[in-house]
């Protein structure tokens, strides 16, 4: 198979480098078109598109470790990897951090967590670059069980005082489970959270924690919703920001809006949200800790004019969740999916109610088979 990187067809990362950019991003839009198609929702528009590099543009990786080198998992097996010394699908800052890690592993031949004894100590290196700021992690998740983690983490703090990382910490798993990402650690150097900014507005967030891979579509998708509702008067009504993370859309829209609410079930994240909310000298937005299922102790009904944006995690909204807005019944609901068969499931549930006035599909995964939408609901 041939691609860009040197390790495609071994790496289960990207399956598309083979296929030409322009071919891949068409084939996302038809699958995006496709499943409002046959949602059987009426539609009154065409899918857009939306794409930029196709290169260098994650910000965050999760490697393996291995006593040579980081690395990625062999396509089709979760037991062995393939050793990496850099990622083309990566932005430039990620890949330096990525060598200065594999320094560390040519230097010190580290204890490396075996998969199949579930022994050793060095699991993963978590490397997180933001696109528009200097800010930077590398999270070494070690083994919980191993008896050598005073060893490791003497030289995770030799590492620490070369490496150009801003923040480094140290993460604990259990050698039963596969995480890469907990509420157990502790901080080396820096701090536990890093910063971005999205359009003109910072965000903090947990270098445990979850924020867009592809930071620039993450600017493209807030910018398209933005002139979404640039054509509605919105200044007299509310929105509602469904699985709302650290306040990505509420925070880009809220300006637009008399009164925005954040809900989002995770703690940690409505805790950066809060910050993010403050920094960013916000003060017509709140944020609150909530189960989207559990939407009818907000009382939104009594909120003038609400609408609705959603952008639930892959499994989609829960049925009670989607039982409660179509009984709101907001005059528009703005459904952000990074799933489009679920998608179109939850799009079949508001058919009687809505049309879909506008659809859109955003690459922020070029080189693989996974596509972000956004669609716009209008009431009937």
């Amino acid at each position: 198979m041939t691609g860009r990187c040197q390790y495609y067809g071994k790496c289960g990362g990207c399956s598309c480098q083979h296929i030409p950019y322009e071919i891949q991003i068409e084939n996302k839009r038809k699958l995006v078109e496709n499943s409002i198609k046959t949602s059987g929702v009426e539609t009154r528009c065409e899918v857009k598109i939306y794409s930029k590099e196709p290169y260098g543009y994650r910000n965050r990786m999760d490697f393996a470790l291995t006593d040579s080198s980081p690395a990625l998992r062999v396509k089709g097996r979760w037991d062995q990897l393939v050793p990496v010394c850099e990622c083309p699908i990566s932005n430039n800052k990620l890949n330096v951090l990525l060598k200065e890690v594999k320094d560390l592993c040519d230097k010190d031949r580290l204890d490396v967590f075996d998969m199949k004894k579930h022994t050793g100590t060095f699991r993963y290196s978590v490397i997180r670059a933001p696109e528009f700021t200097d800010d930077s992690s590398i999270s070494f998740v070690l083994n919980s069980d191993s008896q050598k983690i005073a060893d490791a983490t003497e030289k995770i703090k030799e590492f620490a005082k070369n490496t150009s990382a801003e923040n480094i910490v140290v993460t604990f798993a259990a050698s039963n489970t596969d995480i890469s990402a907990s509420d157990d650690f502790f901080v080396v150097k820096g701090k536990d959270k890093i910063t971005e900014k999205i359009l003109g507005k910072t965000y903090s967030f947990s270098i445990q924690g979850f924020m867009q891979n592809n930071s620039r579509m993450a600017e493209e998708m807030v910018g398209y919703v933005k002139t979404l509702l640039a054509s509605h008067y919105t200044k007299d009504s509310f929105l509602l920001d469904l699985y709302g993370g650290v306040g990505l859309f509420g925070i880009g829209l809220c300006e637009m809006f008399k009164e925005t609410l954040i809900v989002e079930s995770h703690e940690g994240s409505i805790e950066s949200a809060k910050e993010n909310i403050t920094q960013n000298n916000m003060m017509n937005i709140d944020a609150v800790v909530l189960d989207a299922k559990t939407l009818y102790r907000l009382e939104i009904e009594k909120k003038k004019n609400p609408i609705v944006l959603t952008d639930p995690p892959r499994s989609g909204m829960h049925p009670k969740t989607i039982k409660y807005l179509l009984d709101l019944a907001p005059e528009k609901i703005i459904y952000v999916s990074c799933n489009p068969d679920q998608l179109r499931k939850e799009l079949i549930q508001f058919k009687k109610k809505y049309i879909v006035v506008s659809a859109a599909a955003f690459d922020l995964f070029p080189q693989t088979n996974h596509i972000e939408s956004i669609v716009e609901l209008k009431l009937l």
